[in-house]
């Protein structure tokens, strides 16, 4: 078993960087992840947004992989339950592989929150339990895995600045679009007098 964290601060606010989390896939920066499909999602009593999703995947393997099971890629399916709590600020998530469990596990939390001394940044703090079984190379394979989950944690975390941008662009959009409808009315009973 191989336990890999990491922490990261984004200059965005929580509620920027949960509405960013929540529409990450698909994105340029890692396409392996190819489809989300909501399973479920509910608000309970106390306000918070319930979600289970399901992610498929498709990944190259490590060449020493590949010999052992004998593909070059695999499609993998995973399960991602979250909680989005607006009243006290947290968004945490946690995801498991369900396909190849016989072979690996990776249990994933992620958890989103205000920086204590910035309203402006949000911590992510990540965390992976890695478990290869049946192997007798189990915790070379596990270092190899945390190092792929190192990499691909860089990644989402540029996938998470550029679907803020494109949140950004699109809300400039829409106000500029706003404000030109609201001009032309305007423009048309000025030269109507």
């Amino acid at each position: 078993m191989k336990i890999w964290t990491s922490e990261h601060i984004f200059n965005h606010p929580w509620e920027t960087v949960t509405k960013a989390a929540m529409q990450k896939y698909p994105n340029p920066m890692n396409p392996s992840v190819f489809g989300v499909d909501v399973l479920d999602r509910c608000v309970d009593t106390q306000g918070r947004l319930h979600s289970h999703r399901l992610l498929s995947t498709e990944w190259g393997l490590p060449s020493i992989v590949k010999a052992l099971i004998g593909a070059t890629r695999t499609r993998t399916y995973v399960q991602e339950h979250s909680v989005v709590d607006p009243e006290e600020k947290t968004f945490e998530l946690k995801s498991t592989n369900i396909t190849g469990t016989n072979l690996v596990s990776v249990d994933e939390r992620l958890t989103y929150r205000p920086h204590p001394h910035d309203p402006e940044k949000t911590i992510l703090t990540q965390e992976a339990l890695i478990t290869v079984k049946g192997v007798s190379l189990s915790s070379y394979l596990e270092g190899v895995m945390a190092t792929s989950i190192s990499a691909n944690a860089g990644k989402g975390r540029e996938a998470m600045e550029w679907v803020i941008r494109r949140l950004n662009t699109e809300i400039e959009e829409l106000a500029a679009t706003a404000r030109g409808t609201i001009r032309a009315p305007m423009a048309a009973a000025v030269t109507e007098k």
